[in-house]
């Protein structure tokens, strides 16, 4: 119960903080997107065939270890190395998983399968950014914690 309260009750106007977080989810985007839609490219170019979810589960996978990797990245600049790896993993995962399952579920159900076009990137990466965004946002008001700041 305390978890709806603190969602009904977080001011959820907060200008700043959407902003802060719209920056983490950026870098968040950035990071799934290059594991995401390498894993797809490398699949569409080579043509090996993979059924359609193994193809979006490792993509996903993928997706989420490009993110960690670049939180780490961008986290070691204001800790050690392992401790900016331990607060990647924990502080966002969530927010990684949402997103990649957005992207690729607007993949699979615009494109009818695993597959990269010039009109659906710009499509999955909205979706992708604007599904996790909320969260984020709660995540950074009620808990003070976000990543990339």
């Amino acid at each position: 119960m305390a978890f709806a309260t603190t969602i009904t009750a977080l001011n959820w106007r907060d200008a700043p903080v959407w902003k802060q977080a719209s920056v983490n989810t950026s870098w968040c985007l950035l990071g799934c997107a290059i594991g995401d839609m390498g894993t797809i490219a490398f699949f569409q170019f080579t043509g090996i065939p993979w059924p359609t979810l193994a193809i979006m589960l490792l993509a996903i996978v993928n997706g989420l270890l490009t993110s960690i990797a670049l939180e780490t990245v961008i986290l070691s600049r204001q800790m050690a190395i392992n401790l900016a790896f331990k607060t990647a993993i924990g502080m966002s995962l969530i927010s990684m998983i949402s997103m990649e399952v957005a992207m690729n579920t607007v993949d699979v159900l615009l494109t009818g399968g695993a597959r990269l076009t010039w009109w659906v990137v710009p499509v999955m990466l909205l979706a992708g950014f604007l599904t996790p965004l909320p969260y984020n946002y709660w995540r950074l008001k009620a808990l003070g914690k976000g990543c990339c700041h």
